[in-house]
């Protein structure tokens, strides 16, 4: 496999894009590729003085977002044409539920917002029963269909 430097730019225009968990693991990976393939990133982040320390943070437009807070979420997506979606609830009692919400509150502000693309990292879903699989992938299946079906048109990649 070629080193990611290697890889040639994706052949679509230059978009300004959204990275939702900017600090995460992914995400933090993400934004150097976008911004080496010419996009405007606005890297969200609960914590963004977390971001700060990256050597990307000067190149992107650092905004705090919470999930759960539907007015950050419509300030973090207003005005971009993607979002990459990478939040997953990891632990707590009702990580579901906080999945469920998260998902729904990005959906309807991407709508509102004219967003034409979300990018969904979920997870290896097995080909089993719903009933067997484990809660954790269960809500990344939710929130997939949530970001799919409830997302206006917005086409979602996931």
């Amino acid at each position: 496999m070629p080193a990611p430097d290697a890889i040639p730019a994706h052949p679509t225009a230059p978009r300004t894009v959204l990275v939702t968990g900017a600090t995460g693991y992914v995400g933090s990976r993400l934004i150097p590729r976008l911004l080496r393939d010419g996009h405007t990133v606005r890297a969200a982040a609960t914590n963004p003085d977390k971001a700060r320390g990256r050597w990307w943070a000067d190149q992107v437009q650092l905004v705090q977002m919470d999930a759960l807070d539907a007015e950050t979420v419509d300030v973090a997506v207003e005005g971009v044409d993607a979002v990459y979606y990478l939040i997953h609830g990891m632990g707590g009692a009702d990580f579901a539920l906080r999945d469920r919400e998260s998902a729904e509150n990005i959906a309807y502000a991407s709508a509102m917002a004219g967003v034409r693309d979300i990018v969904y990292l979920s997870g290896l879903v097995p080909d089993v029963p719903e009933d067997e699989l484990s809660e954790h992938i269960s809500s990344r299946l939710e929130v997939e269909r949530i970001l799919t079906g409830a997302s206006y048109g917005i086409r979602t990649t996931t």
